[in-house]
């Protein structure tokens, strides 16, 4: 994605431009509201559906007041090489006829709200069934301005590692290895579920969840597409290679379950497609239609033995795969823009380096900074908040009594269906 530092040099707004982030803006918040609410609402039991869908509309809310309160200003604002001012607080001095590039600039804050909207959103599945409501709040909260918004600053917003040439073009570091690494780091700190491993927990509507997936697919070419800022040929290109990879995450999946099992699952097909998404995003604006193959391919492959090992060898209960799925193919997908943004590959050629980084060795070296800066500290303070967050809620999970009966009932007194 530009950063605002590079769009603040052109002083005209382009209609087109701004008619395409307009629509991108709407489909990035079609992929948390319907469509990550149904995906992580289908996966989990029935007692538990109604949690998922107020946790994302909550986050929802509370994300988009506290992007226009102060994150957006500390994430794109000038400040230093780690974290922006307090310039734009309250979107302060913005009037509707500014403009960050060729587009209005509260539209430029809007898509941005977005994107900030469903990072938080994402992480919900590594405690899904069995985190208080209260402590989702608190802790998505402070989450999003204490790890969300400097990790933005970083990379999109001018700072260190977009001085260093880093490349993410629509959040593989941003977005997805921050939700992965904070959702690891939540199913360690709240233990298992009940029951978890020897009890099977298998996704109550299937149906909702297959939904769910293919708004989450649509909504993608506005995340990749839209993060060009611009209705041109690179935005073209990153939708092209968004859908390739994810037709071929989702193949390469079914295909292994087919090996393996005998049969492949819908499950499957559509947990391939978001990996082939999530892997493909950091490279999207970089990267041509035979890298997205090969992208979409190792994709798929590397998350589904990353969910099997954190699953069946490490028994670690991240209950809906957020970080073998978005966090490593997060992690894989921003080490390899780094080689199949080169343009010497032939028929797997992408669109070069730049911003001083003449070799890609020179690249892979920034992107592997990049990947374990952003690792370490989503970590660690992942780590620290959800201890900060115990501390004011009496404790992160819901008692034995609760987690049985059901979030639904246990922390809204509701019931997803009538019986």
């Amino acid at each position: 994605m530009c950063s605002f530092g590079a769009m603040a040099q052109e002083p005209e707004l382009n209609g087109a431009n701004t008619a395409w982030i307009l629509t991108s803006t709407a489909l990035v918040l079609m992929m948390t509201l319907p469509g990550l609410a149904l995906f992580y609402g289908g996966l989990v039991r029935s007692k538990n559906v109604l949690s998922i869908l107020m946790q994302c509309f909550s986050i929802a809310a509370i994300s988009s007041v506290l992007w226009l309160v102060i994150g957006y200003s500390l994430a794109f604002a000038e400040g230093n090489a780690f974290i922006g001012g307090l310039d734009k607080v309250l979107l302060m001095g913005v009037e509707r006829s500014d403009l960050a590039g060729d587009i209005p600039e509260p539209l430029f804050m809007l898509f941005q709200m977005t994107f900030a909207v469903i990072t938080p959103a994402l992480i919900i599945g590594g405690f899904a069934e069995r985190m208080k409501f209260s402590a989702v709040l608190l802790f998505c909260a402070m989450w999003l301005l204490f790890v969300y918004t400097p990790v933005t600053h970083w990379v999109w917003g001018g700072g260190w590692l977009a001085q260093m040439g880093f490349y993410d073009f629509a959040g593989g570091a941003v977005v997805h290895i921050t939700c992965g690494v904070a959702a690891l780091v939540a199913a360690i700190v709240l233990g298992p579920r009940k029951g978890f491993p020897k009890t099977a927990m298998l996704p109550h509507n299937m149906t909702m969840t297959v939904t769910g997936a293919g708004l989450l697919w649509v909504g993608w070419f506005g995340f990749n597409g839209g993060s060009a800022l611009a209705a041109n040929g690179d935005a073209a290109m990153a939708m092209l290679v968004t859908h390739i990879s994810a037709a071929m995450g989702a193949m390469t999946w079914a295909a292994i379950e087919w090996r393996r099992f005998g049969k492949p699952s819908a499950l499957g097909i559509v947990t391939g497609m978001v990996a082939g998404l999530g892997t493909i995003t950091p490279a999207s604006g970089f990267v041509g239609p035979g890298g997205a193959l090969v992208l979409g391919l190792l994709g798929g492959f590397v998350c589904f033995n990353a969910t099997v090992y954190i699953k069946q060898t490490l028994k670690i209960d991240d209950s809906l795969d957020v970080f073998p799925v978005h966090g490593v193919g997060g992690i894989l997908g921003t080490l390899l823009v780094g080689v199949f943004s080169s343009t010497d590959l032939g028929v797997f050629s992408g669109y070069g380096f730049g911003e001083g980084n003449e070799t890609m060795a020179d690249q892979l070296l920034v992107q592997f900074i990049g990947v374990t800066a952003t690792l370490v500290y989503t970590a660690v303070v992942s780590f620290i908040l959800f201890k900060v967050v115990a501390l004011f809620t009496k404790g992160l999970r819901v008692d034995e009594e609760q987690e049985v009966t059901g979030l639904d009932i246990s922390q809204h007194e509701e019931t997803g269906y009538s019986l």
